[in-house]
């Protein structure tokens, strides 16, 4: 079964999920953020197929979210590490992973904690306005049409 092409969308969070919306892709993402770099360590980590992690990695290579860096000769073996893109893109993970302990973490709490490196303190992420500074809720932004939509 094909799936739709989400990268022809005049959305950027559809063209995002194109790049980083199925299931494997954030978790992988996460990973390698969180130190988890050489192919062997994100499978058993993940417990995800061989080929799968190959489509995948090699998915996010091709979008410049990771890049593959040689760490042995011989054999030739690659570590992933987060571009740039890559980077910002776990601001989303965060905001994510936000969400997840405010809805689905249960009694037992959040399985992780963030801790702020500035000023040392355990931390949530929010999305702020970037203008005026104040928290963004949905029911309190209007969403308009900009120089990319289509007509």
């Amino acid at each position: 079964m094909q799936r739709t092409d989400f990268g022809d969308m005049a959305c950027s969070i559809a063209r995002t999920l194109d790049i980083a919306g199925e299931p494997w892709s954030p978790l992988i993402i996460r990973d390698v953020w969180v130190g988890i770099r050489r192919f062997d360590e994100l499978q058993r980590d993940l417990g995800i197929s061989r080929k799968v992690l190959t489509e995948r990695l090699g998915r996010l290579v091709g979008h410049g979210v990771l890049e593959r860096r040689q760490y042995s000769d011989r054999p030739p073996r690659y570590e992933y590490a987060l571009t740039p893109k890559g980077l910002e893109l776990t601001e989303v993970l965060m905001a994510i992973r936000t969400w997840g302990d405010r809805w689905t973490a249960g009694e037992a709490g959040p399985p992780t904690l963030l801790r702020h490196r500035s000023c040392g303190e355990h931390v949530d992420a929010e999305v702020r306005c970037s203008r005026c500074g104040e928290l963004l809720h949905g029911d309190e932004v209007d969403v308009e049409d900009g120089p990319g939509a289509r007509a």
